[in-house]
């Protein structure tokens, strides 16, 4: 895991073909190779949410990779938000459907 100072907290949606393709664990491998923390899940709605914290040039690798999706998956939008890193996720994970 990435220390320092410039640790930024990237939320983002991402909506398309997203969910039973393989995707969550996508976004964890990608996530987890650039030592980076937060979770990622499915959303009722059809969507996945990713929340990742780290340094802004590795959370910027991750958004090209969160855009692209794996072999199956169809990205139709990502929306993204900036804010600080609560520093909160020990490590990055998926985590289970939000309940809405």
């Amino acid at each position: 895991m990435a220390g320092g100072h410039d640790g930024q907290r990237l939320t983002a949606t991402v909506r398309g073909y997203v969910q039973g393709v393989g995707y969550r664990y996508y976004v964890l491998q990608h996530a987890r190779a650039l030592g980076l923390t937060g979770f990622t899940r499915n959303e009722p709605d059809d969507s996945v949410t990713v929340v990742a914290e780290g340094p802004s040039s590795l959370l910027a690798g991750l958004i090209e990779a969160v855009r692209r999706g794996p072999e199956g998956a169809d990205v139709q939008d990502v929306q993204i938000s900036w804010g600080p890193a609560t520093q909160e996720f020990p490590t990055f994970r998926i985590a289970a459907t939000s309940q809405r």
